[in-house]
């Protein structure tokens, strides 16, 4: 079920209607029943992955937490892995590494007859496969005490506002707010509606606003000029950003109305002056659990800067793999391995720097030349990300190189259109380092011109239908 389809709307209205007149736990059931309704309604068939996981790692963590015999505890967090990466691996890569190994022993001159098989991905499987397997590892870590309400876990993994593209939660964050009494307020309901505002207007007016022309640069590169490619990868830079962010934005606020909070997981990431910021500001719950969950087991920093370097890719290397089963993944898994390695090698003898609003010239044309560096690294990896296979990104890289300028003025007119919404959206709030763009001293008649303008913008570009979300893929 997508957030911007007609069906959406009306499946939340009657849920919070419902919600709002039942007890705890009885809430609790209604949330399970919703979040299986709204995952099945695209493939019921998925919905048995969905409680494969979540008996799985129920029963895996009751045993890590009963048993002190490390051997036990071992295999009960491999058993929990196994079932999930085993999902995961399946369904995500078997037909990639199948692909991969029969293009390498074609190339050393053997024939060989490799398997294929006609796989779908379920929607979100990266997402709470990534929740679950925290949930066991802290438990595992005895970071976590296992929970013996089955309910509420099995709410906690398939919480439908968040269930098939993020934030992904943490189970000390929102498993407590699932097992404690919830009591709604007018001000969770104010909040909530403004995130749900500001995610369709970057969903639906901007992300699918710029959409069409992005395809067009992507599926045809040969034939643009290359000033019109590259104006295309900023238009990537925006659709992707409104898409994902605009999403988020959604899942907190309809979470927010319902008296559960979700974890910020976008915060002005292309107003970040480096490209460690950046993702301290992008995607932050992924960026944390790559942090946590393999940066630190791999070594972190702590055995010398070597090692560090190395660390660093290798967790972006499997992070782009986490994202799609391509080489175009591990490409921008790379180049950011390499960005966040090279960064930390030039920045190790001014650690302890906080990104704070400038306060001089001299620091605004700094942070200004910083972001202009941090984007371009990052729109150069988002043609990886984007392009269809390999052959196309080299292509697409080839065509920027021409610099030639055929074409561009009608989507030039269009980059700083959307361009303008963005900082429109961003600043604002990056400048005060809020949450939102809007502020509560505004009266209540600028309020309302304001929140009118965005439904309108939105009823403009809505009218072409509703457009997957980017994420659902991964």
């Amino acid at each position: 079920m997508l957030f911007n389809s007609w069906v959406f709307p009306v499946f939340f209205l009657i849920v919070f209607a419902l919600y709002v007149r039942l007890r705890h736990r009885p809430q609790n059931l209604l949330l399970l029943m919703a979040s299986y309704v709204f995952y099945g309604w695209w493939d019921w068939r998925f919905l048995s992955l969905l409680a494969i996981s979540t008996v799985v790692d129920y029963h895996c963590a009751q045993r890590l937490q009963s048993t002190e015999d490390p051997r036990r505890r071992k295999l009960f967090l491999y058993l929990s892995l196994c079932v999930n990466l085993g999902f995961l691996g399946f369904f995500k890569y078997f037909n990639f590494f199948c692909g991969s190994a029969e293009s390498l022993l074609l190339q050393l001159g053997m024939q060989p007859d490799m398997p294929t098989l006609q796989i779908i991905l379920p929607v979100g499987i990266s997402f709470y496969t990534f929740q679950t397997m925290a949930y066991t590892i802290d438990v595992y870590r005895r970071k976590e005490v296992a929970t013996k309400d089955f309910l509420s876990f099995a709410v906690y993994v398939s919480f439908f506002p968040q269930l098939v593209a993020g934030p992904i939660e943490r189970s000390t964050a929102l498993l407590p707010q699932i097992q404690s009494k919830r009591r709604i307020t007018l001000s969770q309901l104010h909040r909530g509606s403004q995130l749900v505002l500001i995610g369709y207007f970057k969903k639906v007016f901007i992300a699918d606003g710029v959409a069409p022309l992005v395809n067009q640069c992507f599926d045809d590169p040969a034939s643009k000029s290359g000033a019109y490619l590259l104006i295309g990868v900023y238009l990537f830079a925006i659709q992707i950003y409104g898409d994902f962010s605009g999403y988020t934005d959604i899942a907190r606020g309809i979470s927010r109305m319902l008296g559960i909070e979700l974890c910020l997981n976008f915060k002005q990431p292309y107003l970040s002056r480096n490209i460690t910021e950046f993702w301290r500001r992008w995607h932050i719950s992924l960026s944390s659990w790559l942090r946590d969950y393999l940066y630190i087991p791999l070594g972190g920093n702590r055995r010398g800067a070597l090692m560090t370097y190395r660390n660093l890719f290798m967790t972006m290397l499997l992070g782009g793999l986490w994202h799609g089963a391509g080489w175009t993944f591990v490409i921008w898994g790379a180049l950011h391995g390499s960005y966040l390695a090279i960064h930390k090698l030039m920045t190790r003898a001014r650690r302890g720097e906080v990104a704070t609003v400038p306060r001089s010239l001299r620091g605004w044309l700094k942070w200004t030349a910083g972001v202009f560096v941090t984007f371009h690294l990052v729109c150069f990896a988002w043609i990886f990300f984007r392009a269809p296979d390999l052959s196309s990104a080299l292509l697409y890289v080839n065509g920027i190189g021409t610099l030639t300028t055929d074409g561009v003025s009608m989507l030039a007119q269009v980059l700083v259109f959307y361009g303008f919404f963005v900082l429109l959206v961003d600043f604002p709030a990056w400048f005060r380092d809020a949450e939102l763009p809007f502020r509560d001293s505004w009266r209540p008649w600028l309020r309302g011109v304001v929140y009118a303008v965005m439904v309108i913008l939105i009823s403009f570009v809505g009218d072409s239908g509703a457009q997957p979300f980017i994420y659902f893929q991964f």
